[in-house]
């Protein structure tokens, strides 16, 4: 069974497999517990338990926390929800898609609580957002895998003759592993004339046996008697060890030795030093000789209490072997039998109380940590959530748990041994960015110990502090006719916040210098404060101002739709062209939802349809930036009230400024301006282009058909007499030669003038410099038709040429017949 037990309100429970004498104390345990997770908790402890049997396999499923607890298993994961154990191991596990705790590592009961029982496991839910947290145990029932177990396969007793019957001889008890009706509950012996056995109790509910002689020994007539000895657990199935007791009939010893006390009860302080002497038992044998020498030595112990304690076998005193903890026990209950020369035992009990002395500080674990919180955080806000555990007893593990004074946090409890750290006052990061939370958790014992654990919490930054100018007041002086551009002075302002919310931005309030708005005339840098003057002032005209206006006042019906038209904020820029383009932006609302600002237009429009809980007054913020660089802005400030209708008593809330309808004005004689302008430009481009198309169609029609290699060229002056008086041609002359693919590569062509002859007045021009110069240029054509660079045809020019004479015409070939095939000649 994953989950056979399931209990609330109480810290333990008892249970219901348990049967026969342990269903008593269970109910007595039961009802203790309810008392005392009453008196302790005040209804504060809320456990639920599971139970669920030893070496179930990993992955067995315990219980569904999100079916017992009633949670939504699709939020577990969105809340975090983790499982925390106590244990040093984790034996369970959290499947936070199901909901199901699961067995992570197999369980031994036995080496987890040996033959403490309840064996019990305690793990805590964690869920956040809200936190909240659950205390689970879990106890693991035992299941009868051990079987009872001596620790000698044969046990021998000495016994004289002729000692009287009824004598009785304690046997080992029998070890089971298993607790309850799974340990150890029968002993039988096999059938003898000399021996019976009596089963008894112990005060914890085990059961040992004894030897009882039934009939009297008589060494000649049997001197060894062999015996079986069986144990029985109470386990289904059941389970058997056996051991074999090996009697010796001995020679007569009259006396047994016998110890001063039955019991021996001493109390002694944990961490005792090594040696330290816990007590002595004494025993005495009134027999002579070899059977009255006495030798001491452990009965039936665990093997924890060979290492811990030693005794010595002539003495009798009992010393400190190991280191003695009272966290792991609290009592030891220790047998010790003498044995005289002949053979004859005798036994007695040594009590030793373990007294707790304040040896562990304290142990605070954090269990959740917020480590950054917003400084405007209300008070009650749960911080941090841990828990305090000190391992000792009494006043010694009693803790007290607190914080330093000058912090404005405090604990809270909650569930036992858990406490949560809270905001208590209100929070500044501007005056305080960050706590040192010292946590001092100090028990009651002597001396105390304490334990401390220091929370660092980090305040996250509000914009709460709005900028502060350093001066209530700026004076700037100006020398009248001042240059355009010139910088006025410096406004400064400082932010307590930080990072974005501390950044400030500057910007002047609309308002006039004379006719003509301030924007006009005074510029403020946004980013540094600067001040410029935006154009010349005449002191004459202008001699102070002082830049101020009052928010407009706009009224909008409730029943307003989505696009209704609010208003429209106009601007105006002194500047011209691409600077002079505005922007306009909604920059700050009381519900940015509710409104939209057109990018281009500066309309502000109702953006959504207006509801009942928004507020009647609106306040919005809109800023205007040009488009220059860098950029320069402003804002406007608009209060709008939503109104069931409209009346006298809203209407009085308005005072529309006669700025605006000079503004508005203004804005038209600029729209205009700038519409015949783009005009003009566009008909100045189209002319531009039909021009250019219109000088290509002529060129392209002065083509030859019949040649593929040159052109005619119409205008060309055949007559000299077309040529200008100063002897210089009319008109630069472009030649274009399309050839296909296959024309060959390019070269130029050199082709003789059409008119061979030239006016004879040209001659005395200079002739002797020009005929240098064309000899000059002859020579170099040689040299690049040789080079192969083109190919030149020499001519002459006559000496009477003058000035303008055309000595020749150049054509360029190019087999590119697009665009490209364009040639042009200098």
């Amino acid at each position: 069974m994953a989950a056979a037990a399931l209990q609330r309100g109480l810290c333990f429970g008892s249970d219901p497999g348990m049967a026969g004498g342990m269903e008593n104390r269970s109910r007595k345990r039961q009802v203790l517990s309810f008392f005392l997770c009453l008196c302790v908790s005040l209804g504060a402890c809320e456990t639920i338990r599971y139970s669920v049997p030893e070496e179930k396999k990993s992955g067995s499923l315990v219980a569904n926390i999100a079916k017992d607890l009633k949670l939504d298993v699709g939020k577990l994961s969105g809340r975090s929800a983790r499982l925390i154990s106590k244990s040093s191991k984790q034996y369970f596990e959290l499947n936070t898609r199901s909901g199901d705790v699961i067995i992570k590592e197999k369980i031994d009961r036995e080496d987890l609580c040996g033959l403490s029982d309840p064996c019990l496991l305690q793990f805590e839910i964690v869920l956040e957002n809200p936190l909240q947290l659950y205390r689970m145990e879990v106890q693991i029932n035992d299941v009868n895998d051990n079987s009872p177990k001596f620790s000698k396969n044969e046990f021998v007793f000495k016994i004289p003759e002729q000692i009287p019957i009824n004598t009785r001889f304690p046997l080992e008890r029998a070890q089971d592993s298993d607790i309850g009706t799974n340990g150890v509950q029968s002993y039988e012996i096999s059938s003898n004339e000399h021996f019976s056995l009596d089963v008894l109790s112990r005060g914890d509910g085990s059961k040992y046996a004894e030897l009882v002689l039934e009939k009297q020994l008589d060494r000649e007539e049997q001197a060894q008697l062999m015996l079986i000895l069986t144990a029985a657990d109470g386990g289904l199935p059941q389970r058997t060890g056996t051991a074999r007791i090996r009697v010796n009939v001995l020679d007569n010893n009259d006396n047994f030795p016998q110890f001063s006390q039955s019991v021996y009860k001493v109390q002694l302080m944990e961490n005792s030093p090594r040696d330290t002497l816990v007590t002595k038992v004494v025993a005495s044998d009134l027999d002579q000789g070899s059977n009255a020498e006495i030798t001491y030595s452990f009965g039936e112990v665990p093997d924890k209490v060979l290492k811990l304690f030693q005794l010595n076998p002539l003495s009798g005193e009992i010393t400190v072997l190991g280191i003695i903890d009272f966290e792991d026990a609290a009592m030891y209950e220790i047998e010790i039998q003498a044995t005289d020369g002949g053979g004859f035992t005798s036994h007695c009990k040594l009590l030793v109380e373990i007294k707790d002395m304040n040896d562990n500080a304290p142990e605070v674990t954090l269990t959740s940590l917020t480590s950054t919180i917003p400084e405007d955080s209300s008070p009650e806000t749960v911080v941090a959530l841990f828990s305090v555990r000190d391992r000792d007893s009494g006043d010694n593990g009693r803790t007290l748990c607190s914080i330093q004074d000058n912090v404005p946090f405090a604990l809270k409890s909650t569930l036992k041994d858990y406490y949560e750290l809270v905001t208590q006052k209100p929070l500044d990061r501007e005056k305080v960015p960050e706590y040192n939370i010292t946590i001092t958790a100090t028990d009651r014992g002597t001396p105390k110990l304490t334990s401390v654990r220091i929370i660092r919490v980090q305040l996250s930054d509000i914009n709460d502090n709005p900028p502060v100018f350093n001066e209530s007041s700026y004076v700037m002086y100006l020398k009248e006719n001042n240059p355009p551009g010139l910088l006025i002075g410096t406004v400064r302002a400082a932010d307590l916040d930080t990072e974005q919310n501390a950044k400030v931005t500057y910007s002047a309030l609309p308002g006039n210098i004379g006719d003509l708005p301030f924007s006009s005339s005074i510029s403020i840098n946004s980013e540094n404060g600067n001040v410029y003057a935006l154009q010349s002032l005449d002191y004459e005209q202008t001699r102070d101002f002082q830049n101020s206006s009052a928010p407009a006042n706009d009224l909008v019906p409730r029943s307003a739709e989505a696009g209704y038209l609010v208003t429209k904020v106009v601007a105006v820029d002194g500047d011209s062209g691409q600077n002079s383009w505005l922007f306009y932006q909604l920059l700050k609302a009381t519900d940015p939802s509710l409104f939209a600002v057109g990018l281009q237009t500066g309309e502000v429009k109702i953006s959504r349809p207006i509801t009942s809980p928004d507020s009647v007054k609106q306040k919005l913020i809109v800023l205007v930036r040009d488009n220059g660089e860098p950029p320069r802005s402003t804002t406007s400030t608009l209060n709008v009230l939503l109104v069931d209708g409209f009346s006298d008593a809203y209407m009085q809330l308005l005072d529309v400024p006669q700025e605006e309808e000079q503004q508005d004005t203004l804005t038209l004689y600029l729209v205009i301006s700038l519409s015949f302008i783009s005009f003009l430009f566009l008909v100045s481009v189209v002319t531009i282009i039909a021009i250019r198309l219109y000088k290509t169609r002529q060129c392209r029609e002065q083509y030859v058909p019949s040649s593929r290699n040159f052109y005619s060229d119409g205008s060309f002056p055949t007559n000299p007499a077309e040529t200008s008086g100063t002897g210089t041609l009319p008109q630069s002359y472009c030649y274009e030669v399309c050839l296909t693919t296959g024309s060959g590569t390019s070269e130029f062509k050199f082709l003789r003038p059409l008119v061979p002859s030239l006016p004879a007045d040209s001659i005395a021009a200079g002739g002797s410099i020009f005929d240098s110069q064309i000899n000059s240029q002859l020579k170099e054509e040689k040299e690049s038709v040789r080079e192969g660079r083109a190919s030149v045809s020499e001519d002459s020019i006559p000496r009477s040429s003058g000035e303008g004479c055309i000595v020749n015409k150049v054509i360029g070939i190019n087999e590119n017949c697009d665009q490209n095939g364009w040639l042009s000649y200098q």
